[in-house]
């Protein structure tokens, strides 16, 4: 099969901001190892090509927006919690969380047990959050956490340290749980997002666990095939992504499907009892995700892109610092 390298691609799914996936983060509840931390960020707040920013309203009413959890290690989702957003109102949303298990969480739809029902979602500075039963929630408008020289990137890969997100905001999903709610050991994690086809069928537009990937090694003709695809099927894509990683590192065609290979499939192993180690384990707020896999695009020849962690991050949930701009309105 050949395949053109398309570059890096930045655009959003259906291009459409608030249904693009940013970033997936787990890790133990700071002085409570029982419980553990899930976020999900969607919709930047900041398009990079074109530039320029994205819609206020947080979440999109219309999807469903989705956290799959992976308990026996066949990569196929045994457990599912879902996020519905209401249409805003005076520039106000609120959201349904629903959890679903086995046969219900491998489909598609908008069923389950409701676990949280009309949060408030935030969009100034005050963290709303909501606490049912033994789950804590938050949703709305944060700092985004990614820290990554985004530009250097585009201009082959020569950082100067130019951090693109530190003044970015990002919607962040958070739900706080006991260890129990996901299983026994070691799950995989990611992320999806659905949008309604007509009223009994849904299609799946976006979907990632592990950072970057889709926009610097799938290229434009496959990507609506991965971002609509299960994890369990992503042993098809490694022939594309070793194309694309012979065009970014100079690998032999052997070497390139052996790193590809690495990558897939697209989920975030995670088990709590283990400390925190992006990618094996899990992934902190601070964890530096850009210089190693700058690395593996590049073959070794540039690992860092002279950019840290963000100074704004928060010791108590929802943990990441407050937007930079307040989207309340008056």
């Amino acid at each position: 099969m050949s395949h053109h390298y398309s570059g890096v691609d930045f655009g959003f799914p259906l291009g459409d901001a608030r249904l693009d996936f940013c970033d997936l983060y787990a890790f133990p509840k700071p002085g409570d190892p029982s419980r553990s931390i899930l976020i999900m960020d969607v919709h930047p707040s900041k398009a990079l090509d074109p530039p320029g920013s994205t819609t206020s309203e947080p979440f999109a009413p219309e999807a469903i927006y989705e956290l799959r959890i992976d308990t026996d290690e066949d990569v196929v989702a045994d457990i599912g919690y879902r996020f519905r957003f209401s249409r805003s109102e005076n520039g106000a949303q609120s959201a349904t969380v629903r959890r679903v298990e086995g046969v219900e969480a491998a489909g598609a739809g908008d069923g389950g047990v409701a676990i949280i029902e009309d949060a408030p979602v935030s969009s100034g500075t005050d963290a709303q959050m909501t606490q049912a039963g033994q789950y804590r929630f938050f949703a709305g408008w944060r700092s985004d956490p990614f820290f990554f020289d985004a530009g250097g990137a585009l201009n082959d890969f020569q950082f100067t340290g130019d951090d693109f997100f530190a003044d970015s905001d990002v919607c962040s999903i958070v739900l706080e749980l006991p260890n129990s709610e996901l299983g026994d050991g070691e799950v995989g994690l990611w992320h999806r997002t659905l949008v309604s086809e007509d009223d009994a069928n849904w299609a799946q537009v976006e979907r990632g666990a592990r950072t970057q990937v889709v926009p610097f090694l799938v290229p434009n003709e496959e990507k609506d095939a991965y971002v609509g695809g299960e994890p369990a099927d992503d042993a098809r894509f490694v022939e594309v992504m070793a194309h694309s990683l012979e065009h970014t590192g100079g690998y032999s065609q052997e070497e390139a499907k052996q790193v590809a290979g690495t990558l897939l499939p697209d989920i975030l192993r995670y088990d709590p009892t283990r400390p925190v180690a992006y990618p094996d384990n899990g992934r902190l707020l601070t964890d530096d995700v850009a210089d190693p896999f700058m690395a593996i695009l590049t073959n070794g020849k540039v690992s860092d892109d002279k950019v840290g962690p963000h100074d704004d991050l928060l010791p108590e949930f929802p943990y990441l610092g407050p937007p930079h701009e307040d989207r309340t309105e008056a």
